[in-house]
């Protein structure tokens, strides 16, 4: 079977790689690593989700689902210090490099945790969710996130995905309407769009 980041525990050879990225007017040092989501650099889809997201009005705890390594949970971590960031993927290596990362960047407001989507969120809900789905693992997969997001937030809270329009993000659009309502394109950038929907 072909590997990929969205493998619970990825079998290639570790090969960490680290770098410096400024996020947010904030310089952050972050490894990554071979089976993780995007070894080399900050992807450009969770750079444009990390610079476009505003917190909600409502107080509450931020979810960063599929969180790989970890630069969208801890940047936000480091923007909104007064909440709670938790930071959930199915890929152990991706886990490790996020706690690592966060530790690294001296980011103490975050929870990492092993999930599939959102299976071992539990009973909890947010004020916001953020997420930079793993569109390769497939349309059922991704709606699913969404699906199990609607149910994961409070009343008025948020959910912010980007989406590559070639990736499939009109459709992306049509489904979250169809769970929400309330959707918006909030920010288009090189054929990615960051869509936000309330649970109203």
């Amino acid at each position: 079977m072909t590997e990929h980041y969205f493998s619970q525990q990825p079998h290639s050879k570790s090969s960490p790689k680290t770098w410096k990225y400024i996020l947010r007017d904030r310089e952050f040092t972050f490894t990554s690593d071979i089976g993780v989501f995007s070894k080399n650099e900050v992807d450009f889809g969770s750079r444009l989700l990390i610079e476009t997201f505003e917190a909600p009005i409502i107080s509450g705890d931020i979810l960063d689902v599929g969180c790989g390594y970890g630069p969208i949970g801890i940047a936000l971590a480091n923007s909104f210090q007064d909440r709670n960031i938790v930071m959930a993927d199915i890929n152990k290596r991706a886990l490790s490099l996020a706690e690592l990362n966060a530790k690294r960047n001296q980011i103490v407001n975050t929870e990492i945790i092993h999930s599939d989507g959102l299976a071992n969120v539990g009973k909890r809900l947010f004020a916001a969710i953020v997420t930079n789905p793993p569109i390769r693992a497939g349309k059922k997969v991704v709606y699913k996130m969404f699906e199990e997001s609607k149910s994961a937030l409070l009343p008025n809270g948020e959910l912010w995905v980007v989406i590559q329009k070639k990736q499939g993000a009109p459709s992306a659009k049509q489904k979250l309407e169809d769970l929400f309502g309330e959707v918006d394109i909030v920010a288009r950038d090189k054929g990615y769009f960051i869509i936000k929907a309330i649970n109203n």
